[in-house]
């Protein structure tokens, strides 16, 4: 008997990011498929890290959902980051961006120009 790379894999042993743990909702849907686990594992942490929070981020069930399966899509497309994602806002190996600190952190209306 011969088992695949996803069927190996102890539940310890999956990659997360450099501040988040990936919930088991999301790590379920990437282990669904042998070549998104493969692409997932060949993120950088940080990578992997922006994925994380962004589904985290999500504020209602439903969101989280679509976003857990566009995150399957995006690495399937080849991409390394969410897309259209300002960034984690928890790591703490550098200061978030004005605009980051200003709407995301400090909670201030975008400006209408």
């Amino acid at each position: 008997m011969r088992l695949d790379k996803a069927e190996c894999i102890m539940p310890d042993d999956f990659l997360h990011g450099t501040v988040h743990d990936a919930a088991d909702d999301l790590q379920a849907a990437i282990r669904s498929n042998p070549t998104t686990l493969d692409l997932w594992e060949s993120l950088t942490p940080l990578g992997r890290n922006e994925f994380i929070c962004w589904v985290e981020d999500a504020k209602q069930p439903a969101t989280r959902a679509r976003r857990i399966v566009r995150t399957l899509d995006e690495l399937r497309e080849g991409k390394k980051r969410p897309c259209c994602w300002a960034g984690c806002i928890h790591r703490t190996d550098k200061a978030p961006g004005r605009w980051q600190q200003a709407v995301l952190i400090d909670g201030k209306p975008k400006r209408v120009s």
